[in-house]
């Protein structure tokens, strides 16, 4: 009977052991199930982050030295259709727009070297190519507009000395120059000569001197940019990854009032930091605007079947300091400040009173636009900035940089060339610089990083909640089956082990008769 014992205490240490082993199993899968759920995506974005890093040899490093993309630029011409009329009867300035004239576009970033620090330096080489099939013309085609150069000349003179204003007129008048120029759509954008210009070469002091000898719009932009532009890679901070680290050596900027306005650390437009939410505020540089420009989320939208977040800047971002605060330090000679719906990039274009605005003075006072005539009321549509962005890693998918060049004339009567010119600020061009999507090869991995991790995470957790589950179960189910069976036998063995013990201890004299 003790061997009988000794089994089913073996048994049962046996017996349990093993299915308290399963028991422990089972729920370590449905822990692992758990941390897999709430983990599984921060894995991710730690491996997304490591293969964006802008590393020599990396793919993502191949696409955003040499972006494998297509961009256009269309621009837009406001041509004066009666000049004479407005400068001698003093009628409303009437504008055609005129375009699109089409380049296709060209990027690569040149001379390319990274430094200790995890920022990489290059220099933006841009090539523009004319494309008269997706033109109204030919970049040949004459236009009337306004004498920048000149204009700009007599509106810095107005609080000179009035000698100096006079000797001015007098110049103009040796030149010839006249408030509006007939010049070709080409010779506008990448430079003609201007005698202004050539005179000032010759007679302003070396330290004074401007940088260039033409005038263009888009002057000494075709080809690789002198500017060095550093950006970090994201090696030591991937929160910086893609921002301006220093632009021609330097981080900040010498013409607001601020530190805050000054900054640099904005993107260049075509990459941001990772894991963006629709509470980020992007920022983007460009050397013409002076300033970073901010973004805010404004929609969802879908960009070669995969989700984008499209950023646009605020309404109020060229408002002035009463209806803005922010903007007050880009406002460094005023009250008064620009216009509402204008900003005064005058600070670093050599004081010339250039004001950027939206096309068709879009998000401005009405009165700007209504000052000329031919001008149609802004579509957002069509004149609205916007950028759409991959939230997860931060690419510019689509993009459409819209952005008008006015110049604010300023009247004055000592100089007869302008003396009946009015203060306005008048519309000169408009642009779009556009890039419709990236190749399939680059959104077929957007694809799979939206959607594979997430179906991924779900199935990893669901098999091992399932699995844990199964065998919480059985396991559970076994023991209490094996207990019900052992505690049987324990009863069985009892029973058939006491009674024959009992007769045999009895007293003989106590044997019941029969």
């Amino acid at each position: 009977m003790k061997g009988k014992e000794k089994l089913c205490a073996k048994l049962s240490s046996t017996f349990l052991r093993k299915w308290w082993f399963v028991v422990a199993a089972s729920v370590l899968f449905v822990l692992l199930g758990i941390i897999v759920a709430v983990f599984f995506m921060t894995w991710v974005k730690l491996v997304i982050n490591h293969e964006i890093l802008l590393r020599n040899g990396s793919q993502a490093f191949g696409w955003w030295a040499k972006p494998p993309v297509v961009p256009v630029i269309r621009i837009y011409i406001y041509n004066v259709t009666n000049a004479d009329e407005f400068l001698n009867n003093g009628t409303k300035p009437i504008l055609d727009e005129i375009g699109p004239y089409t380049y296709v576009e060209t990027w690569e970033r040149r001379n390319l070297k990274f430094n200790d620090n995890g920022t990489v330096s290059f220099n933006m080489e841009k090539i523009y190519v004319f494309d008269e099939s997706q033109s109204v013309g030919s970049d040949e085609d004459v236009v009337v507009v306004p004498n920048v150069p000149m204009l700009s000349a007599t509106s810095q003179s107005k609080h000179a000395a009035r000698f100096l204003r006079l000797a001015m007129a007098s110049i103009m008048d040796i030149l010839k120059l006249k408030p509006f120029v007939e010049v070709s759509v080409g010779q506008l954008l990448w430079g003609y000569e201007d005698p202004l210009l050539k005179l000032a070469k010759d007679v302003v002091p070396k330290e004074q001197k401007l940088p260039y000898e033409e005038f263009g719009l888009m002057y000494n932009k075709n080809g690789t940019s002198p500017d060095r532009v550093t950006v970090f890679t994201g090696a030591n901070d991937i929160t910086k990854y893609g921002l301006i680290d220093k632009y021609n050596g330097k981080s900040h900027l010498p013409h607001w009032l601020s530190d805050k306005c000054n900054t640099l650390l904005g993107s260049d437009g075509s990459i941001f930091p990772p894991s963006i939410t629709k509470n980020t505020t992007l920022k983007i540089y460009d050397k013409d605007l002076c300033r970073l420009l901010p973004l805010v989320y404004e929609k969802s939208v879908m960009v070669n079947e995969v989700e984008a977040y499209r950023f646009t800047p605020p309404v109020d971002v060229f408002a002035p300091p009463e209806q803005n605060p922010d903007n007050q330090c880009f406002c460094p000679h005023g009250p008064p400040c620009a216009p509402n719906g204008l900003f005064n990039v005058s600070l670093c274009q050599f004081d010339s009173p250039v004001m950027l605005s939206f096309p068709h003075f879009y998000l401005a006072d009405d009165s700007l636009r209504t000052a000329v005539e031919g001008i149609s009321p802004p579509d957002k549509e069509k004149h609205q900035l916007y950028v759409d962005v991959n939230p997860i890693i931060g690419t510019s998918m689509s993009a459409r940089a819209r952005i008008q060049i006015n110049l604010a004339v300023s009247q004055v009567v000592d100089i007869k060339q302008v003396a009946t010119f009015p203060d306005i600020v008048f519309p000169i061009m408009w642009f779009e610089e556009s890039i419709d999507g990236l190749p399939p090869e680059v959104t077929n991995l957007m694809q799979l990083a939206a959607n594979v991790p997430p179906v991924a995470r779900a199935c990893i957790t669901g098999i091992l909640v399932i699995i844990g589950c199964v065998m919480l179960f059985l396991a559970v189910w076994r023991l209490v089956r094996g207990a019900n069976r052992l505690s049987s036998l324990h009863l069985s063995t009892g029973h058939h082990g006491t009674v024959p013990q009992t007769t045999k201890d009895m007293p003989m004299g106590n044997v019941p008769r029969r």
